[in-house]
């Protein structure tokens, strides 16, 4: 049988190495939506190679080429809508950066589609409401990070209830250094990832270790699993991709090599596996593997993930959207890396903790964030020197 794709976020990392694995198997999957922000030239080509029914841009271009007119087009944040709800898809692979996947995610559940979800935001911020409405649907929510891949890997081969979850993280660019280094750490350096090729943001969440914060708050809806019972480990090789152990001591363990293929098709094919083009894990090639526990005073961003997935409510999307915002203004020069954690940190400790029941919550608590962390970021705790951002000690020390 032929599955049919609607894909969000086509021209990001995850949405191309989805089409690199759907372009292998021409006769299992046909890509019937495509939907991206701003890039439109990509966008024209993947069209153009896979022949979609539907495509959409956020961003509305100037014009549309000829050979195009003839695809259903619809333009602005609304089309993440429509290509989420394309009446032919079977799945809806949700790749798209931030909060703004949400909506998207929910509305591909309401219109009775499984979701590969790649867009952790959506349940970092309304997790209990993704995760109410997959129930109460009987809808799929099939996870793409290959760390939640990995437990949902193991939990598909165990045959008992997990005891723990334990998330690896590679440990990112900076595990090495120390924290005055850190701070001062440059765009070009935080975006240097020493194994995983991902898009700017994310990549710089890894840096800060808010990356694993953030996969924390995904497990536990993912999961059903509370946050005492998730635990984080530095693994630099990022071979083992996440564990899973038994209340009998057994540890299941997901390993490969690096490869974001390998989730983005064992979620296209499950419960089946497929050819992905991933290099096979050489064994005798491997020198070692190690395991640390995380430094959570270097990173303190994973401990601020841990204290609003306890908090709960509002807390989780008062931090996800500080969150972009800050790494928003890293990535424009405006804060210093070490500056990042610190905005999060103030806004969760300016805006009280509130219970989230609606999507409307969550879109309010996201703006009441960032109008916070846009004040933070604006009040000159930072300053310029030669091109070189210095942080204000205490601001970031305290």
């Amino acid at each position: 049988m032929i599955t049919r794709i609607s894909i969000l976020g086509s021209t990001g990392s995850i949405g191309r190495q989805t089409l690199d694995v759907i372009a292998r198997h021409p006769d299992r999957y046909r890509v019937v939506a495509l939907c991206a922000r701003g890039n439109a030239d990509l966008l024209f080509e993947q069209v153009r190679a896979f022949h979609p029914s539907r495509a959409g841009l956020v961003i509305e271009p100037a014009s549309i080429p000829d050979d195009l007119k003839s695809i259903d087009w619809s333009f602005g944040p609304g089309c993440m809508i429509d290509c989420a709800r394309e009446p032919t898809a079977d799945r809806v692979s949700v790749a798209v950066v931030g909060v703004a996947g949400l909506e998207a995610t929910l509305a591909a559940l309401d219109a009775g589609k499984d979701v590969m979800l790649a867009n952790k935001e959506s349940l970092v911020a309304g997790g209990a409401l993704v995760t109410g409405k997959a129930r109460a649907l009987g809808r799929r929510i099939i996870p793409v990070d290959s760390e939640h891949s990995a437990i949902f890997q193991c939990l598909n081969a165990a045959a008992q209830p997990p005891d723990r979850l334990v998330l690896t993280a590679s440990g990112g660019p900076f595990r090495e250094w120390n924290t005055a280094d850190i701070a001062q750490a440059t765009r070009a350096q935080a975006l240097n990832h020493p194994n995983w090729s991902m898009g700017e943001k994310i990549t710089v969440d890894s840096a800060s270790m808010m990356n694993k914060a953030l996969e924390v708050m995904e497990a536990r809806w993912l999961f059903d699993m509370p946050p005492d019972r998730i635990d984080v480990v530095v693994h630099p090789q990022s071979i083992v991709h996440s564990m899973v152990s038994f209340r009998d001591g057994a540890v299941l363990a997901q390993m490969g090599a690096p490869d974001m293929r390998v989730p983005i098709a064992y979620a296209l094919s499950y419960p089946e596996r497929i050819e992905t083009g991933a290099p096979p894990l050489d064994f005798s090639r491997l020198a070692s593997l190690t395991f640390a526990p995380p430094d959570m005073e270097k990173f303190p961003a994973l401990r601020l993930g841990y204290d609003a997935l306890r908090a709960g409510g509002s807390a989780p999307v008062t931090l996800n959207a500080a969150n972009e915002a800050a790494v928003e203004a890293f990535l424009h020069d405006r804060i210093p890396f070490g500056g990042i954690t610190p905005v999060v940190r103030d806004t969760l400790e300016a805006i009280p903790t509130c219970a989230v029941d609606s999507l409307d919550d969550v879109l309010a608590f996201d703006r009441l964030a960032r109008a916070k962390a846009a004040k933070l970021i604006g009040q000159n705790k930072f300053f310029k020197i030669k091109g070189i951002f210095t942080p204000v000690r205490e601001y970031i020390i305290s």
